[in-house]
């Protein structure tokens, strides 16, 4: 089935927010996802139901269809492929990988796919610590263990980030907390649940906003 880059788009938006509300989702929500108006993703939304890609009734919501779900698996594991590939062989920074990612996940090859996977010594997970599909499009998701959930003076390691944008990533960068550090927690500040936490090299301090972005695997 030939799609267009704004078809492929919308499945992979509905595929990321059904995974983070686990419910139909919204026009509004995939409104604010894509960046447009709501009429306009209504007549997406209709197209899509044509071709048998999403389930929508009118204010019950839309989810996707089988092959819809098999399509939208796809997109996000090329596109979770050539952010590896971008930062791992062409160097840039974890903060610049989406959007360019974002432009080569709709080339429309599928041994292209097979080979970078193979060359890059199939990934199980992309620079921001997300699960990348197989071939068959098994994924592992998250266990949703926050930093904000690990007790004083225990240890873990940083696996994911629930919010991967630029803001976040950069601001990341500044405190040095990259994916695969071990994080000690020294203290929490009951008030706001801040933390002190412990890196190879220093300790910083660390909001609540930031520790409940960050997944991690408990040591």
């Amino acid at each position: 089935m030939m799609l267009s880059q704004t078809e492929e788009n919308y499945l992979k938006a509905i595929y990321s927010l059904a995974y983070a509300n686990s419910n139909n989702i919204s026009t509004t929500l995939i409104s604010e996802a894509v960046k447009t108006k709501a009429s306009s993703v209504t007549d997406m939304i209709q197209k899509l139901a044509d071709k048998d890609l999403v389930h929508y009734k009118k204010y019950q919501g839309v989810s996707l269809t089988k092959i819809g779900q098999k399509i939208a698996v796809e997109i996000v594991r090329k596109h979770r492929l050539w952010e590896v590939f971008l930062l791992n062989k062409l160097h840039y920074n974890w903060d610049e990988v989406h959007e360019l990612a974002e432009q080569l996940e709709h080339i429309k090859s599928d041994t292209l796919t097979d080979k970078l996977e193979a060359f890059l010594e199939f990934p199980t997970h992309d620079p921001h610590g997300d699960p990348i599909p197989d071939k068959e499009g098994n994924i592992e998701h998250h266990n949703n263990t926050m930093l904000s959930s690990v007790e004083t003076g225990k240890s873990c390691v940083v696996i994911g980030l629930k919010d991967s944008s630029d803001p976040f990533l950069k601001f990341l960068d500044k405190l040095q907390i990259q994916l695969g550090n071990t994080l000690k927690v020294i203290s929490k500040e009951p008030f706001d649940n801040s933390m002190l936490v412990e890196t190879a090299t220093t300790s910083i301090s660390i909001s609540n906003q930031i520790s409940k972005n960050i997944f991690i695997k408990k040591l």
